[in-house]
C-alpha cells in the first residue's frame, strides 16, 4: 500500500547571529503509512517538531520535497498550504489551547465551521466526543475538565472534520503517565474507526514502542527507523 504522505531529502537550515548555518533538518527522508500511528521521538533541539510543522504545511522546507497522496504540499504559495490545513489535516498542540468561554461541544463545533463541514454539525460533534469518551461532558467547560479530559476535547476537535492525517505535537507532555497511556488508546481508536492516519512527536521514553512505527530523531537527523513487531533497522 502507498504511503498517505511522503518526505524526502527535506532541509530546514536557520542562521545565527554571525550568519553561521544552523542545520534544524538535514536531509531527512520518511514514510507516513496509512491507517497508521508514527511516533517522532527525540530530545527538545532533535528536529521533531521542526520536521512535523513542514509536514502539516505549517512551514517550508529549504529544500527537498513533501506529497501527500501524489500531490506536492511544500508550495509557496499560502492559499494552497491553507486548504491543505483546512481539509486534510487536523493538528493537537502540546498546549491544549482550548477556547476558555466555550464548552467542550463548542469547541468543537467552532472548528467545524473554520474548515467549511459540509455535515450535520451537532451530529459530527455529538459523535466525536463520544468517540474520545465525552459523551457526558460535552457541556463542562475546559475549567471543569481535567488535563487529560481537555487532551481528548482537542482530540475531538482535530478530527472533527473528518481529515486524513491528525499531526500531534507532544500531546502526552502536560500528562500523567496512565493519563498519557489513555490518549494513546484513542489515537489508536480513532485509526480504526476513522481512517487517519497520526504522526505525533514525543521525547517520552516510555512511548518508544506505542506506534506502529517510530522514527529516532536527532541533532535534524534520522538515527532509526522502528517497526512494530520486528527487527529495528538503523539508518
Amino acid at each position: 500500500m502507498e504511503p498517505i504522505l511522503t518526505a524526502k531529502d527535506v532541509v530546514k537550515v536557520y542562521h545565527n547571529l554571525s550568519g553561521e548555518p544552523f542545520y534544524a533538518v538535514s536531509h531527512v527522508s520518511m514514510e507516513i503509512e496509512r491507517r497508521s500511528l508514527t511516533i517522532l521521538r527525540g530530545r527538545s533541539g532533535s528536529g521533531k517538531t521542526t520536521m512535523l510543522n513542514m509536514m502539516s504545511a505549517l512551514d517550508l522546507p529549504d529544500s527537498g520535497t513533501i506529497t501527500c497522496e501524489e500531490i506536492q504540499i511544500n508550495v509557496p504559495d499560502e492559499k494552497i498550504r491553507e486548504q491543505f490545513r483546512r481539509t486534510t489535516i487536523g493538528y493537537i498542540f502540546q498546549a491544549v489551547a482550548l477556547i476558555p468561554i466555550m464548552n467542550a461541544y463548542e469547541n468543537v463545533e467552532f472548528s467545524l465551521r473554520l474548515s467549511g463541514y459540509q455535515g450535520d454539525y451537532r451530529e459530527r460533534v455529538e459523535e466525536c466526543l463520544t468517540k474520545v469518551g465525552l459523551k457526558d461532558r460535552m457541556y463542562h467547560m475546559p475549567y471543569e475538565m481535567s488535563g487529560g479530559e481537555q487532551q481528548r476535547v482537542a482530540i475531538a476537535r482535530a478530527i472533527a472534520h473528518k481529515p486524513k492525517l491528525i499531526f500531534a505535537d507532544e500531546p502526552t507532555a502536560e500528562l500523567d503517565t496512565q493519563t498519557a497511556l489513555q490518549v494513546i488508546k484513542v489515537f489508536k481508536d480513532l485509526i480504526e474507526k476513522e481512517d487517519v492516519s497520526i504522526i505525533m512527536t514525543t521525547h517520552d521514553a516510555g512511548l518508544f514502542d506505542v506506534g506502529d512505527v517510530c522514527y529516532e530523531m536527532e541533532d535534524g537527523q534520522i538515527v532509526g527507523k522502528y517497526v512494530t513487531g520486528r527487527n529495528n533497522e538503523s539508518k
